[in-house]
């Protein structure tokens, strides 16, 4: 089944709800972490068939955030504060993420 996309593209539903969470991710640590860098990247297909592929292709994602919310935090803090965060997309079925935090004066 196909849907319209951003701009006229079209993605077929797979794309659209990996998108969607993508959208979710990116949305919660916004919130979270007022961050001045957020990348989220699917990294599904890497893992597809393995032990946590749920067959949705959105079960594992990789993130980097940018926040002066991490300055002077270990990086046991920072990746705590963000699965806090992201606690409900993890009941949702998100498996894996392998996050990368950085303070502003790290990240420059």
């Amino acid at each position: 089944m196909m849907i319209s996309g951003l701009y006229g593209n079209h993605l077929d539903i797979k794309t659209a709800k990996t998108m969607a969470l993508a959208e979710e991710i990116k949305t919660r640590v916004i919130e979270a972490m007022a961050p001045e860098v957020i990348e989220v990247i699917n990294e599904s297909h890497k893992h597809a068939g393995h032990a946590g592929d749920n067959g949705t292709g959105e079960s594992h994602f990789r993130i980097i955030v940018v926040s002066a919310r991490f300055e002077n935090c270990a990086r046991l803090a920072r990746h705590r504060m963000i699965n806090e965060a992201l606690e409900p997309v993890f009941k949702k079925g998100l498996h894996a993420l392998s996050i990368q935090a950085f303070s502003p004066s790290e990240y420059k």
